[in-house]
């Protein structure tokens, strides 16, 4: 059945390292050399493939509702979306971050039930060109036996602060905290309340 991808067990014993590039959300480099889109999909899927990256078995619903078992290879893809992930974490707000995901399903589902030529898929592309202008920057990628695991983030729009962020609580008072605690429990504390009574 799989025609591409190197069983992980007959992977290489020592990891491969690939580090990925994107401006505005779209791939543009592949371990530093920028090339077409094509070239560094075809790049992507060379380095994966060799090290087991990018089987897929899956039990899927079809279009019309029935269960369907695929079997697929995506090695490249499995890549790409793992760097471009990590580097919408560093990038993108909470907020934007979470409804992007919600949209993002809806869209795959409007692709693959062939609705392409649609105002709503049209209206969806402006929201995700907007969402992605922030994501810009390289991820680090390390391959081992049909893992992937991220090795570095780095972005000019990374929205991590180490003094916000950090258990050393520089950047802001933590005694502030207790207000928004309190604040926040209260919808959860009024019915504890109510059924003590």
């Amino acid at each position: 059945m799989w025609q591409w991808v190197v069983s992980p067990a007959k992977a290489p014993d020592q990891p491969a390292q690939v580090e990925v590039g994107f401006e505005s959300g779209i791939l543009v480099s592949v371990n530093g050399r920028k090339l077409s889109p094509l070239e560094l999909v075809n790049e992507l899927n060379e380095i994966a493939a060799a090290n087991g990256v990018g089987r897929m078995d899956i039990v899927e619903n079809r279009l019309v509702g029935m269960k369907s078992r695929g079997a697929y290879e995506t090695p490249g893809g499995t890549l790409l979306v793992a760097a471009h992930r990590e580097l919408e974490s560093l990038c993108l707000d909470r907020e934007t971050a979470h409804y992007q995901q919600l949209l993002s399903l809806r869209y795959a589902e409007m692709v693959y039930y062939g609705m392409w030529f649609t105002p709503l898929r049209e209206a969806l592309d402006a929201f995700f060109a907007s969402s992605q202008k922030r994501v810009t920057g390289s991820v680090g990628l390390s391959l081992f036996k049909g893992n992937v695991n991220v090795t570095s983030r780095h972005s000019p729009y990374s929205l991590y602060r180490t003094g916000l962020a950090s258990f050393s609580m520089t950047g802001y008072n933590p005694k502030d905290a207790e207000g928004f605690i309190n604040l926040f429990s209260l919808p959860i504390t009024i019915p504890l309340e109510a059924a003590v009574r």
